[in-house]
């Protein structure tokens, strides 16, 4: 119907000069007129000048009042005709803002007599605001005074009508003709009786549906990639259950540290313990723990197998390199470097910056007369390849590394220096119960996954990145990862 309307009044008009009153005149919705204008231009039946125009609708407050009246009115009218009314049971009658509003405006505009008694000052009024507003639901003009004053009361707000006005274009014909669409067997037969639909090459097409790498995944890629370029063979990471054994024992660290506690580690509940440990490994390492041996003391506290059987979700991914280590011990030893990336499980509390499960990243290196100075070597050859070239290490603390050495690197963005990983040289109570020579030395380091990902992609909270909160739309437009550029 819009479609004839338009053709057919342009077969004897030269232009439509309003599409808003044209649809008015015919009794057609303009968003279905705006439609078929668009399509029959698209086909150059028809050419188009876009129309703006401010105009003014009814907020639901001057949707009520042009239906009930406005509330200077409705107080007016609810003050007796003869004598007066207390403005308490005045107040009775009408809702609270009706009230407070009709006060002001009908004393205003001198119709009432205010006090503690209300009387009428006038016999008749005039609702002016009623009419105005319904005659702006009409859509007729007002001046600019009486917009002001109903604007200044919240009864209206201004919208922006978008219109055409349309004449004839270089295809115009009083009726669509069909055009084909498709380069179908039929049309290709019949091609010389069909006029084709022409195509217009600078169209998008349709978005292609397909996966997206998550940001983490990209720089995890990176790191990789590094790692592999120098010369790593990565770690079989694939089981997040693990034992107390591999995860604290075999490192080294007692079975009292804190990090051992329930409100620090996920312990399994089902299987709650593992079924089998290298027999004669494990008495090695209690012994360690207890008496000492290999130059150490121990801790000098009675061991517990049953500790060491509890399961849990590790809580890094030293653990693999514990089994790695014991499993080269194995075997007439040669030299190894390992890597890992992979999830680990921590029972912190969720903020913005800490999440109970999380990525960790972990390199070592393990031969013969290893020194501190190999470490910082390789750690300024890893980090320089990430673009971190500016580098100072911290003396620390880890049971199962001496010496350790926090990693700190210059970030030229924030102007300070900034912790980005831990390191050490793992102690000899870890390595030669396994069973590996007394000249060998491995050199650790690790870092998360999480921070360089957020630094990178400029995401100040890790919920954004990692968790049932991530926004997908993040994910398919993160940009393709530069590490170290």
């Amino acid at each position: 119907m819009a479609e004839e309307a338009i053709l057919g009044f342009l077969q004897n008009n030269e232009q439509i000069t309003d599409s808003g009153q044209f649809s008015a005149e015919f009794n057609i919705d303009h968003n279905e007129l705006v439609n078929v204008i668009k399509s029959l231009h698209g086909f150059r039946y028809i050419d188009v000048q876009d129309i703006k125009k401010e105009t003014w609708i009814l907020t639901d407050e001057g949707k009520k009042y042009a239906a009930e009246g406005s509330p200077e009115v409705q107080l007016f009218l609810a003050v007796p005709e003869e004598g007066s009314i207390s403005k308490d049971e005045l107040q009775k009658k009408l809702a609270p803002a009706v009230f407070k509003i009709g006060c002001s405006q009908a004393g205003k505009n001198k119709w009432v007599e205010m006090g503690k008694q209300v009387s009428r000052k006038v016999k008749d009024v005039e609702d002016k605001v009623k009419g105005q507003l319904l005659q702006i639901q009409q859509g007729k003009e007002f001046d600019k005074e009486s917009i002001n004053s109903l604007k200044a009361r919240k009864l209206i707000v201004p919208q922006i009508w978008k219109g055409y006005s349309v004449k004839k274009g270089p295809n115009y014909a009083p009726e669509r003709k069909k055009v084909a669409t498709d380069l179908t067997r039929e049309n290709l037969q019949n091609w010389k009786e069909l006029e084709f639909k022409e195509y217009n090459f600078k169209a998008k097409g349709a978005p292609v549906d397909a996966g997206h790498l998550h940001a983490l995944l990209k720089v995890r890629k990176q790191f990789k990639d590094i790692f592999v370029q120098m010369g790593f063979e990565e770690m079989p990471t694939n089981n997040y259950v693990e034992s107390s054994f591999w995860n604290f024992d075999a490192l080294f660290q007692p079975q009292q540290h804190p990090a051992r506690d329930s409100h620090d580690t996920f312990f399994l509940k089902v299987p709650s313990t593992t079924r089998t440990l290298p027999e004669d490994y494990v008495e090695r390492v209690k012994r360690v723990h207890e008496s000492g041996g290999y130059g150490s003391r121990g801790y000098n506290y009675d061991w517990k197998r049953e500790e060491a059987n509890k399961n849990l979700l590790r809580t890094h991914t030293t653990a693999v390199s514990s089994r790695m280590l014991y499993a080269l011990a194995q075997k007439p030893f040669v030299p190894k470097k390992y890597f890992s990336i992979d999830r680990v499980f921590r029972n912190e509390a969720v903020d913005r910056t800490h999440l109970a499960e999380f990525h960790q990243i972990e390199g070592l290196i393990c031969d013969r007369g290893l020194t501190l100075g190999d470490l910082i070597g390789v750690l300024e050859d890893f980090f320089s390849r990430l673009g971190m070239s500016k580098l100072r290490f911290k003396p620390a603390y880890n049971p199962y590394t001496e010496p350790s050495m926090e990693i700190f690197s210059y970030h030229e963005g924030l102007g300070k220096w900034v912790e980005i990983g831990n390191s050490g040289m793992f102690r000899p109570e870890m390595l030669l119960p396994m069973g590996l020579p007394e000249d060998v030395r491995v050199i650790a380091w690790g870092l998360s996954l999480e921070r360089p990902t957020m630094i990178l992609y400029g995401i100040d909270n890790i919920r954004d990145l990692f968790g049932h909160k991530v926004d997908l739309d993040l994910i398919k437009r993160n940009p393709i990862c530069r590490v170290g550029i």
